[in-house]
């Protein structure tokens, strides 16, 4: 009986499911959560220089409005690179503008693809609004199944890079792997991702108070990346 009382207590062995989170990635995870929060309430205007995966060179406009819509115009985007276009949000839903461009002299003009928070369909989307959209959303949500460390700033740029990756096996990843960058403030200032990379030109402008679309709205066809088929006579 007494040297049953004097015993030690069997050792306990623990119960969690996953390794313990290496103190500097869980760190970097809460850095970038809180600066992804900071942008999404960053507005502002900005210019971007954007290189393509494989392709040329050119410039994204970005404009997030004070009242959350915001509009991202890409040029060279549709009909293999001769049409630019506008992707804008606003309270009245989702917009695609085909703008005046080398393929295509005609005044802008819109076309409504859903409501505001609906997806880009796959076929229309130049991807590049998600890093300033709802992407933000992915970043700042600590159960999404993304694992970040800190990373180098890439030439030129100044702010908190973090490496971003995917911890999931499904094939439909939340968001590009890739390094996003930011300023203490939430200003977006670089991205390198499947799409190509984003860099701040300049300073930010000050946001408007609501987007305007490119032009009016009409019930023609959005354009796509490829070059529609020639027509036969």
């Amino acid at each position: 009986m007494l040297a049953g009382c004097g015993a030690d207590p069997p050792a306990v062995t623990p119960t969690g499911d996953a390794d313990p989170v290496p103190v500097q990635v869980d760190a970097a995870r809460d850095e970038l959560a809180g600066v992804a929060a900071a942008a999404q309430d960053r507005h502002f205007t900005a210019t971007y220089a954007f290189t393509p995966t494989g392709g040329t060179p050119r410039t994204v406009a970005v404009t997030s409005a004070d009242d959350g819509s915001w509009r991202v115009d890409v040029p060279g985007w549709a009909h293999d690179g001769t049409v630019d276009v506008s992707l804008a949000a606003t309270s009245d839903g989702l917009f695609q503008c085909v703008l005046p461009s080398a393929g295509r002299a005609e005044p802008a003009s819109c076309v409504r693809l859903g409501d505001a928070d609906d997806a880009v369909p796959r076929r229309l989307d130049p991807r590049v609004q998600h890093p300033f959209t709802d992407w933000l959303e992915v970043l700042t949500d600590r159960r999404a199944p993304l694992a970040v460390s800190p990373a180098a700033a890439p030439t030129g740029v100044t702010g908190r890079c973090y490496a971003v990756d995917s911890t999931s096996a499904s094939m439909n990843a939340p968001l590009d792997v890739g390094i996003y960058c930011y300023r203490e403030d939430g200003t977006p200032v670089a991205v390198r991702a499947a799409f190509g990379t984003l860099t701040l030109t300049g300073e930010p402008g000050p946001a408007p108070a609501t987007v305007e679309l490119a032009g009016a709205v009409g019930y023609s066809e959005p354009v796509g990346r490829d070059a529609p088929e020639p027509t036969t006579s």
